[in-house]
């Protein structure tokens, strides 16, 4: 007889990346797809179904589907996420009538801060911040135990915290938002713009040549320093007792942690910085929160998952 599992789908800009879990925590399938997201948002909705389709099997009692944007978790509904085309989406609904089991959708910088709280570094932190570095910037936000969304689901928007209100131009419309500093995107472009010789360098690239590379150090330098400064307001309105740093930007070690820990701490005056520290977890962080909540929708709260990699 087949075992109780889940389906977690972690879908991003470019590729839906899927598993079934068991209830030890081991990926029982992997199944990754293209989302589509230039064809639009009924598209992408499409191949979602289709994922979950492919995944579940008899044993499946939920499925979990982390999403980027603004998420209404109560009611399933993607709000909005630009990079989908998702305006006010029904999702959990859609792969609900796909699957016939219990449905959960949540952002996925705050599914990816459940799994940090659950089975990464944050096991012991009631009050946790995980920062995701990628492309943009964003934060889940866990607050006495329990991921904060806020009034209308958008909590944790870090990235366009306004760090220097006369500063560089955001594509959001603000000015001087930390995503335009600290993010890769945004550190590849200031690269360039500065006239950088590395062609097509990366936010990778700059970190790499940080001793050889006056532009790169520089460059870098204003990320980490803005990064720290983001993140010594945030300390100060919301007391984590850890911060956690995840996404692609942390490939660079301790290159970035350093100047990072060492910001914060020189923006706080009068209180000791919250530890900081990469996560464990990589790029599987928002597939495993939303696993741990699918077991949760599902009626299964005594599943402990680990990290399938």
């Amino acid at each position: 007889m087949t075992g109780p599992s889940v389906v977690t789908l972690d879908i991003g800009g470019t590729t839906i990346k899927g598993a079934r879990v068991g209830a030890d925590g081991r990926e029982l399938a992997r199944l990754d797809r293209d989302t589509g997201a230039s064809l639009g948002a009924a598209e992408v909705v499409s191949r979602v179904r289709g994922v979950a389709r492919e995944l579940a099997d008899a044993g499946t009692v939920g499925v979990g589907l982390s999403v980027p944007g603004i998420v209404d978790t109560a009611a399933g509904i993607a709000r909005h996420a630009v990079n989908l085309g998702f305006r006010d989406t029904p999702l959990a609904a859609e792969v609900a009538a796909e699957v016939g089991v219990p449905v959960v959708l949540e952002q996925d910088c705050r599914a990816a801060a459940v799994a940090e709280s659950e089975i990464g570094l944050g096991r012991d932190a009631r009050d946790l911040m995980v920062v995701v570095l990628g492309t943009g910037v964003a934060a889940g936000l866990i607050v006495d135990g329990q991921p904060l969304a806020g009034a209308d689901g958008s909590a944790g928007e870090l990235g366009h915290l306004p760090v220097y209100p006369d500063g560089e131009d955001c594509a959001c419309g603000q000015r001087g938002c930390l995503e335009v500093y600290a993010s890769a995107s945004g550190i590849a472009r200031r690269y360039a713009a500065a006239g950088g010789t590395l062609p097509g360098a990366t936010a990778a690239d700059v970190a790499s040549n940080l001793d050889s590379d006056v532009v790169a150090a520089r460059v870098w330098r204003e990320a980490t320093e803005t990064l720290g400064l983001a993140l010594a307001t945030a300390t100060l309105l919301l007391d984590p007792a850890l911060i956690v740093l995840a996404g692609g930007l942390t490939g660079a070690g301790d290159t970035l942690l350093r100047p990072v820990r060492a910001e914060l701490q020189k923006a706080l005056a009068w209180r000791e910085a919250p530890p900081v520290a990469n996560s464990p977890l990589g790029g599987s962080a928002g597939r495993l929160g939303a696993a741990i909540l699918a077991w949760r929708a599902a009626g299964y709260e005594d599943v402990v998952l680990r990290d399938a990699g």
